[in-house]
């Protein structure tokens, strides 16, 4: 059986992509080149690896025990290249990074600028989704490190404290809510609400949320940033739920008033995790200590 690092690679893109066509083109590749390289891989152990379908792949028996030692392969390799590099000309490497929506837009940027500008070989790949989709992600190796919601499921991983991350209702400084100083979801679910594209992970969770409490939100506009969100709750268009941090950065400049969400999911902190420090590559754990680094910040 003669499979390289490509072929691992590829295998483990096509099972957290769900296609041979997204799976090559994270690999870098051609789909023709992609899928001659799976089949060669079926061909070479007699057995598929994929149940393929117009809706994408299901992965087979044979192709998840693939999956595990293809993880444990690439995991070592990546180990021993960062570790070595420490001898070398300095650390080198590529980090899978996936956080949700507060992490990307209001706390990592400021701190990977300054780490990147201080490791200049060293690449990141940041993608952002729900808390508990980070969690399982890390469990089962698709991440080297999560940045999430304190309330994801956390167990079987390492966890370490970053700094809390509340959610915060926003209205407009004239809007009826805003001699109100604190408030739950389920009392304003009827008003017409300002949020975040369809994707994003905060939204999701806040719609969740609603949808756990009987409620469904009714949006005015759905923006790309937080940013934009806070503006368009300052002109009266409607309210929103966004992280604590944005509301005070942009209460001034967006001329909005923010109110204390009480229910429990709205108190969180934002936490990082990993499935092992001690077998994270040399690069992965310079980049965690240096966001530990800012903690306290």
């Amino acid at each position: 059986m003669r499979f390289d690092l490509i072929d691992l690679r590829l295998f483990l893109n096509v099972h957290e992509t769900g296609t041979i066509t997204e799976g090559a083109r994270k690999s870098h590749m051609t789909l023709a080149s992609a899928s001659e390289r799976i089949k060669g891989m079926e061909s070479i152990l007699g057995v598929a690896l994929l149940t393929r379908s117009r809706r994408g792949v299901e992965i087979t028996p044979a192709g998840r025990t693939l999956i595990h030692h293809a993880r444990v392969v690439l995991q070592q390799m990546d180990r021993m290249r960062g570790e070595l590099d420490c001898y070398g000309n300095g650390i080198k490497g590529h980090v899978r990074l996936l956080c949700n929506t507060s992490a990307l837009s209001e706390h990592l940027p400021e701190i990977l600028n300054s780490f990147l500008n201080m490791n200049p070989q060293i690449s990141i790949d940041m993608e952002e989704r729900l808390s508990f989709e980070i969690a399982d992600a890390i469990r089962n190796g698709m991440g080297d490190i999560g940045m999430v919601a304190s309330s994801a499921n956390l167990q079987g991983l390492e966890v370490f404290h970053f700094r809390p991350d509340p959610l915060t209702l926003i209205c407009a400084r004239h809007h009826e809510l805003a001699q109100r100083s604190c408030i739950t979801l389920a009392e304003v679910a009827h008003l017409e609400f300002v949020g975040l594209a369809g994707d994003s992970a905060l939204q999701e969770h806040v719609a969740y949320h609603a949808r756990k409490s009987g409620k469904e939100l009714t949006y005015r506009i759905r923006l790309r940033g937080i940013d934009a969100v806070c503006r368009m709750v300052g002109h009266g268009i409607g309210i929103a739920v966004v992280p604590q941090a944005a509301a005070i950065r942009y209460a001034r400049s967006a001329h909005i008033k923010r109110i204390v969400l009480t229910d429990a999911w709205a108190s969180r902190d934002l936490v990082l995790c990993v499935r092992s420090l001690e077998e994270l590559p040399a690069y992965v754990r310079k980049m965690l200590h240096h966001i530990l680094a800012f903690c306290k910040a």
